[in-house]
């Protein structure tokens, strides 16, 4: 079973940055549709997706909103997906949390069968 924990969740002022990081309790995928991804939910809000990408694949899905500030890699060997938060703003204070699953749409929820307890991000003026 398959375990996911963030961490690098904190706050900033406006136009600061955090890195977070997620562990997966896995180190081998099971097919070429499993994929991680971050989503985020603000408050009164719905969850929303952030980036995200297929493990055994290369392209990186962005939201459009986060799309060149935001940065996703991997560590493959080590299971672990990062998202560089940079020129944050107060739009982004959520709670930011992985995902991970056997997927048809990187973007879509559905799918997504691990997600970890999330991390708190909160941007200040």
């Amino acid at each position: 079973q398959v375990e996911l924990v963030e961490s690098g969740g904190g706050l900033v002022q406006a136009g600061g940055s955090l890195r977070l990081s997620c562990t997966s309790s896995v180190r081998t995928i099971p097919n070429q549709s499993w994929a991680m991804a971050w989503f985020r939910q603000a408050p009164g809000k719905e969850r929303e997706f952030v980036a995200g990408v297929r493990w055994s694949g290369g392209y990186i899905y962005y939201a459009d909103s986060v799309e060149g500030r935001f940065t996703l890699s991997r560590d493959v060997v080590n299971a672990v997906m990062f998202l560089q938060m940079d020129r944050l703003k107060p739009e982004d204070t959520a709670v930011y949390y992985c995902a991970a699953g056997t997927v048809v749409g990187v973007s879509r929820e559905y799918g997504y069968s691990t997600w970890g307890q999330g991390t708190q991000v909160t941007v200040a003026s």
